[in-house]
């Protein structure tokens, strides 16, 4: 495996008319989005079809953060994700990811909108 990455980077990408930043120094990188309502609609995944029966919970199945965050690790790299540019969530750091109280406070005020 990558004992590092060093990165040098700016980019902003359009997803439907809104601006997402990305920036990296050194082995440092935050991905800044714009709003909660544009994190809520990057994470929902595809549509679901209202006639197709639940899918069981996999016990098994690995938790995506924390596969992000041994990812993260490995290749010494810290991930910041940002919305508005709050921190929401950081990679790479411990253990596990380090989800701070923006994040839960965002995800619950996005339940009300």
């Amino acid at each position: 495996m990558a004992s590092g990455l060093d990165i040098e980077a700016r980019l902003v990408i359009t997803f439907d008319g809104d601006d997402i930043q990305v920036a990296g120094a050194g082995g440092y990188l935050i991905i800044n989005l714009p709003s909660q309502r544009v994190l809520d609609k990057l994470t929902s995944g595809p549509p679901k079809d209202p006639n197709a029966p639940p899918k069981p919970k996999d016990r098994s199945a690995p938790d995506p953060m924390q596969q992000l965050n041994g990812l993260a690790h490995q290749l010494g790299l810290v991930l910041e994700l940002r919305v508005a540019g709050k921190t929401y969530v950081t990679f790479g750091t411990g253990r596990s990811p380090k989800i701070t109280l923006n994040a839960v406070l965002g995800k619950i005020g996005s339940f009300f909108k």
